[in-house]
Parts: structure tokens; sequence; C-alpha cells
């Protein structure tokens, strides 16, 4: 699991205990206390909130994700170079040769 993911579910959690009736003071204010320190975790981690950006803050994660995790592109050093382009001449070349050579 994600560390922001995991911020996300003990947030959810944290505000079940506050929205429940039969929780006492002591432990409403343990949960506002740690419900401040996971925000500012949320937002050193530079996720937005909860509302409509937090969707295209994911899109543009995965994206990134996806990105990175595709398979590099073929290698066109110098020495790859050189052997298409051999093989291209000698080809050309015997080609050539044998068409001359049926004539």
């Amino acid at each position: 699991m994600k560390p922001v993911e995991a911020i996300h579910r003990k947030l959810r959690g944290l505000v079940a205990v506050l929205q429940d009736p039969a929780v006492t003071e002591h432990e409403k204010a343990n949960a506002k206390a740690l419900k401040l320190r996971l925000e500012k975790q949320l937002r050193q981690a530079g996720v937005p909130a909860g509302d409509w950006t937090d969707i295209a803050f994911r899109v543009g994660r995965t994206v990134q994700e996806l990105k990175k995790s595709t398979s590099p592109s073929a290698s066109t050093s110098g020495s790859s170079k050189i052997a298409f382009r051999l093989g291209k001449a000698l080809g050309q070349s015997l080609k050539k040769w044998r068409s001359n050579s049926e004539a």
C-alpha cells in the first residue's frame, strides 16, 4: 500500500472516531491532534485535499508511473548504427552483384 493511501485510510478512521457520539473528550482531543498531524504529512507530501483535484492528482501520478514502467526504447548507439548501415550497404552491394551477374 502506498504511504499516501495509508494516511488517507488513517484519516477516515479518525473522522469516524470524531463523529461517534460515545467518544470521550480525551479521545476526541487525541483524534484531533492525530488528524492535524496526518493532514500536515499529506501537505508535505504535496497531496491535494479530498476534492475533485484529488482525482486529477491520482490520474497524473498513474500516468507518470505508466511512463516509467514502459520498456526502454531500442538503443541506437554508435555501434548499432554502424552495424545497421554496414548491413544495409552489404545488402545493396549483394543485390547489385546478383543483378549484374545475371545479365
